[in-house]
């Protein structure tokens, strides 16, 4: 069960990133400006993140199996729409539809863990389960590059419609939450209306050490995926003259290390207390990494940074175990739901900012890619002092 809900975050992996490879043909084809592609990568995570709310009350009141079905076949319309679309307008719609019908993904996933399996164990196999689904964008480097070169653009969202539908099928075939008793999102149905659902998840915003989370959630997650999946590519071919090819071998360099960095960081979760003082070091290593882009120390110097990146992302697993265990087991769905919410928002706050940074940039005849790597590094250090500052739950008081 537990691979078959990883095979649609793997895909929403795919979706997530896709933009890096196709935003240099898509900027040609379409004639779009960098602010453009930071709306048109933007629009997937901001849908994405918008729809975690609705998501988490629907896991927690009827359960993983239905939510993923009834959401999931958006993902295929939305990206048919992109494969078809004739404008900028359709695309960027395509993207939402995407967003929403991947919103309960990785969410469905990490809740599963967390009922059924021991707390102890919940960062290492959080951590393999995201390893797993950090593969899909192993799809978006050297494959996708390869495919946009032979077939164009469009072929790329027609092979991810396939692949959506065979993960929907998979789930529909294998995730049968009854064969598990100690289910408590479906065992005798909903135990309270959408209402209370909703007013259970506003008292997560009351409770203080929410916020600490929420704000390195908006920010460590977004600069990863605003590098992977929006301006890596651009950047190696504009700074560095590289192929689209040559992009997506690195591309998949990175999704590699990627992969492993939540396996590690999983394994080696230190516990409550000492967790906190992890997540502050590993966002400013993470903030000294965009920093390094940002001054560009080479081709070689840059591609081995973006490599680092990808495996410091795995902290990210961390912050899941965090949030499994500052709430009740009641709430783990609205939890898991509001921490997720603030990691898509975040990225589609940033690719936009950044797209925003990008223009500005080349109005004033800079090249852009220093400014947005280091405007990511300083949102990075102010993420890292709020999450430090800012109340921590009362058992780690």
């Amino acid at each position: 069960m537990l691979f078959a809900l990883a095979s649609g975050f793997a895909l929403s992996n795919a979706y997530r990133t896709v933009a890096a490879i196709t935003a240099p043909p898509l900027a040609q084809d379409m004639g779009l400006s960098p602010q453009q592609l930071g709306t048109f990568a933007g629009s997937f995570h901001f849908m994405f993140g918008a729809m975690q709310l609705f998501m988490g009350i629907g896991i927690d009141l009827w359960g993983v199996r239905r939510t993923i079905l009834a959401a999931a076949p958006l993902t295929i319309i939305g990206a048919l729409l992109s494969a078809m679309a004739p404008g900028y307008g359709a695309l960027v719609a395509g993207q939402a539809l995407i967003g929403v019908g991947c919103a309960p993904a990785f969410l469905a996933a990490t809740v599963f863990i967390a009922r059924y399996f021991p707390v102890q164990k919940f960062a290492a196999v959080s951590g393999i389960a995201m390893a797993i689904g950090v593969m899909g964008m192993l799809f978006t480097g050297t494959p996708l590059a390869w495919l946009i070169e032979k077939s164009g653009w469009r072929m790329g969202f027609w092979v991810l419609a396939g692949m959506s539908l065979l993960a929907w099928l998979w789930v529909w075939r294998s995730v049968h939450e009854e064969r598990l008793a100690s289910n408590p999102g479906t065992a005798g149905g909903p135990r309270e209306s959408v209402r209370e659902a909703l007013m259970r998840f506003g008292s997560l915003l009351r409770m203080p050490h929410t916020w600490g989370i929420v704000t390195l959630s908006f920010f460590c997650y977004a600069a990863f995926i605003t590098l992977r999946g929006l301006w890596l590519g651009p950047m190696l071919i504009s700074r560095h003259g590289f192929s689209l090819v040559q992009s997506g071998n690195v591309a998949l360099a990175l999704s590699l290390t990627a992969m492993a960095g939540p396996m590690v960081f999983g394994r080696f979760d230190p516990g409550p207390v000492r967790r906190r003082r992890w997540l502050v070091r590993c966002a400013f290593v993470f903030a000294a990494l965009f920093a390094a882009v940002a001054f560009e120390f080479g081709a070689w110097g840059d591609v081995l940074a973006a490599l680092a990146i990808g495996f410091f992302s795995g902290f990210a697993i961390l912050q899941y175990a965090d949030v499994r265990s500052s709430y009740p087991a009641a709430i783990t769905g609205r939890a898991m739901a509001l921490f997720t919410m603030a990691m898509f928002l975040g990225v589609a706050a940033m690719q936009w900012f950044t797209g925003w940074v990008a223009t500005h940039a080349q109005a004033w005849g800079l090249e852009p890619f220093g400014p947005v790597m280091g405007s990511i590094a300083a949102l990075l250090v102010l993420a890292g002092i709020a999450y430090r500052l800012l109340p921590a739950p009362p058992r780690q008081g």
